[in-house]
């Protein structure tokens, strides 16, 4: 069963959850079961997600491993210390980690290799840089066999990937919402006075829809979870108990919230704001929102930043004031992502972006061009080859037929002339 020894392996099977509100009688409460075997994991985002996982769970089929995994805290697995316990795992363990390694080495060149040549066939520079990021978690010199130092790069580029993971996602959601606003402007551009003006109301229209919504609660807070335990776990708000409500909403049993289980937990505020059905409503932004409250909880009650928050920490936060009296939630459209530096930026680096496209796309017409003309250089040059060499021929057939319309009389001529000879005694 993963527990958080497995979690501050890797940091990225998150508590392998794929955590939903639990459905419950709506008069009684189960204590949570013992020893239940979780759900499949979710995938970690990691472009080396199977890789990971698959050396994680036959590293666990170890039994001396699987001791020491138990007994090491996270600090000694981050510097190191569990790697070198590859050393003692045994024969068949070690075999099936070389075959797992030479698999993921294939994977990866064969990947590269078709970046390069989809980079080639765009013309564009190959970033090896880049490319050769894609082994940081492996020992890529040698390609054979898994080593100390391929596990150790494994849980280190885990570790660190995953800390950054929500970072990147929200540079890339920042960018998401640059370029929404970007074609915006451009479409604004092709219109007359009069269609931009609507599509100008229409925009505003929408926006102020999107902002007219009912008041979110503050994520962790008591009457944000009030609400999950009325509408959710169909239970009395004025019989609220944080310790009930953590053992229905730990949902694997393991004594802990993973991220996904507190991401579940926000639906009900999401629903507030966003509707898939509702023009105004975009759903990007609403998994944006839904990892901001993610984030905030946990930068509140994770104490100990394992990214796990346990029975302890929730009980603990439950009876700090901020829980009792929260501060208002800001949503995105209060909390803009970017600013108008920003997006002028932004725009540069697009209007740039697309310069470098189009004299890339001119050189490569110019080459083309190029290429045109010197195969009409070489058509013309193969018709005159042709015309010479059609000219020789028809030169050597009149000379051969010429040949042949002399050489007949003169041998008869010859022949005859032996033949008196003879004939006379000569």
């Amino acid at each position: 069963m993963w527990g958080p020894s497995h979690f501050c392996l890797i940091m990225c099977l998150w508590a392998c959850l794929d955590a939903l509100p639990v459905a419950v009688d709506k008069t009684k409460v189960s204590p949570p079961v013992e020893d239940v075997e979780p759900p499949e994991s979710v995938d970690t985002g990691l472009h080396y997600d199977r890789y990971l996982r698959e050396v994680i769970d036959f590293l666990e089929k170890d039994p001396h491993f699987r001791e020491k995994l138990h007994n090491t805290d996270m600090e000694d697995i981050k510097q190191g210390k569990l790697a070198k316990e590859l050393d003692f795992v045994s024969h068949h363990v070690r075999t099936k980690l070389d075959e797992l390694k030479r698999q993921e080495v294939n994977r990866l060149r064969t990947l590269i290799k078709v970046k390069q040549d989809m980079n080639g066939e765009k013309g564009m520079t190959v970033d090896h840089k880049a490319l050769l990021k894609q082994f940081e978690h492996l020992n890529h010199m040698n390609p054979y066999t898994f080593e100390v130092e391929d596990l150790d790069r494994l849980i280190k580029s885990a570790t660190n990937d995953l800390e950054n993971f929500d970072k990147e996602r929200h540079e890339d959601f920042k960018k998401y919402e640059m370029t929404k606003e970007h074609e915006r402007k451009e479409h604004l551009k092709t219109l007359d006075e009069e269609a931009r003006q609507k599509e100008e109301e229409h925009y505003e229209e929408m926006k102020k829809k999107h902002a007219d919504h009912p008041k979110i609660n503050h994520p962790g807070s008591q009457d944000q979870l009030k609400e999950v335990w009325e509408d959710a776990d169909g239970l009395d708000p004025n019989e609220f108990d944080p310790k009930t409500f953590f053992n229905l909403h730990d949902t694997n049993g393991d004594g802990y919230f993973d991220e996904q289980e507190l991401e579940a937990l926000f639906t009900k505020e999401l629903e507030k704001v966003y509707d898939p059905t509702h023009e105004e409503d975009d759903m990007m932004e609403m998994e944006e929102e839904r990892l901001r409250m993610r984030e905030h909880v946990m930068n509140e009650v994770d104490t100990n930043r394992d990214r796990l928050v346990s029975r302890d920490e929730f009980i603990t936060a439950t009876n700090r004031k901020e829980f009792l009296e929260p501060d208002g939630w800001e949503t995105l459209e209060q909390n803009p992502m970017y600013t108008e530096e920003e997006l002028r930026e932004f725009e540069q680096h697009l209007a740039l972006e697309e310069q470098d496209l189009n004299l890339r796309s001119n050189e490569l017409l110019k080459q083309r061009e190029e290429l045109e003309r010197q195969q009409e250089q070489l058509n013309a040059q193969k018709m005159e080859l042709q015309q010479v060499g059609d000219a020789i021929l028809i030169f050597f057939v009149a000379i051969f037929s010429y040949l042949l319309s002399t050489f007949p009389h003169s041998h008869y001529h010859y022949s005859n002339k032996s033949h008196y000879h003879y004939c006379n005694g000569k």
